[in-house]
């Protein structure tokens, strides 16, 4: 995990003659952690201390793993690293995809600091030591406070993950109480949002008959989920090229379009197991008063698959 940090030399520039950076006790000691038991240091910070890449590190510790028990050094699991997130303010984390980081006991850093071999490694673990033993000592005289907190930590994880689970059955259960809707005249926006609500529900497949469709349906499909294939029955008047699909198929696979003149109504199915009657063409829906109607009769599918 890489990491901004508000770490400053006391002297800002480089020692020439010892090629030695010195570093406040103080700040180094905010870079310490209290995990399963130990206190330990981000790989990302002990990199930046000693001048090197957070990759550089770790691959110095892969070459030498015999070195490196986990009394030394040891990846974090998911959940720790998610408490350790919620302890670290979010402007020192950086964006994108997080690797889950390894972390250093005192340990594990006077023995990296001896394979590096590098000057400013040395000197500098000398510093991080002497952080770490002010840091036994704060601890040691705080440590039930300390064993309080994360206590509460992690039941406030544990609450979020259930939050999000019963959050995620509600939005479940909203849409399967959905039976009909009635949109009146200039219900635009509200209507388009229920048919684009409706295709994203598709996993597998989407059949859409409508004989007045026109390309408005394609920025509709554009919100499908990844793979589901679409079949689009219509009549030969309506309004769709040819050329159309196939620009839509370069980046939205997979649409396919065919004719019939064996409907008048409109209609979608949903992964061959859910069916909605749309009493307007797609494009024109909101235009004017319509309905949609989820149908439960199982055996309308088939019929309508046949047709």
């Amino acid at each position: 995990m890489e990491k901004e940090n508000s770490i400053a030399p006391i002297n800002e520039k480089l020692d020439i003659e010892n090629n030695v950076v010195n570093y406040e006790t103080e700040n180094i000691k905010n870079l310490i952690y209290n995990i399963r038991g130990k206190q330990v240091m981000l790989d990302s910070d002990v990199a930046m201390l000693y001048h090197y890449d957070t990759k550089r590190i770790n691959e110095t510790v892969k070459r030498n793993i015999e070195r490196f028990p986990e009394e030394f050094c040891f990846q974090l699991s998911n959940k720790e690293y998610d408490v350790l997130k919620s302890q670290i303010a979010t402007s020192k984390i950086r964006g994108g995809k997080q690797k889950i980081p390894y972390v250093f006991t005192e340990k594990g850093i006077l023995m990296l600091s001896g394979i590096l071999k590098n000057k400013i490694a040395i000197e500098v673990s000398i510093k991080i030591v002497e952080a770490f033993v002010e840091m036994r000592k704060f601890i040691s005289s705080n440590g039930q406070v300390f064993e309080r907190l994360t206590n509460v930590e992690y039941k406030l994880l544990e609450q979020d993950k259930k939050f999000d689970i019963i959050f995620d059955e509600l939005q479940k259960d909203k849409q399967e109480e959905f039976k009909q809707k009635i949109f009146f005249d200039g219900q635009i926006y509200d209507a388009y949002s229920l048919i684009v609500d409706i295709i994203k529900t598709a996993q597998n497949k989407i059949l859409i008959i409508d004989n007045y469709i026109d390309d408005s349906i394609l920025k509709m499909l554009v919100k499908k989920n990844k793979d589901v294939e679409v079949v689009i029955l219509t009549s030969q008047n309506s309004n769709i090229r040819k050329i159309d699909i196939q620009k839509f198929n370069t980046q939205y696979p997979t649409l396919k379009l065919a004719y019939t003149n064996k409907f008048h109504d409109r209609f979608m199915i949903i992964d061959n197991k859910e069916l909605y009657h749309i009493g307007a063409s797609l494009k024109d829906v909101g235009k004017k008063c319509f309905a949609i109607s989820k149908i439960q009769d199982e055996e309308y599918i088939e019929k309508i698959n046949n047709k």
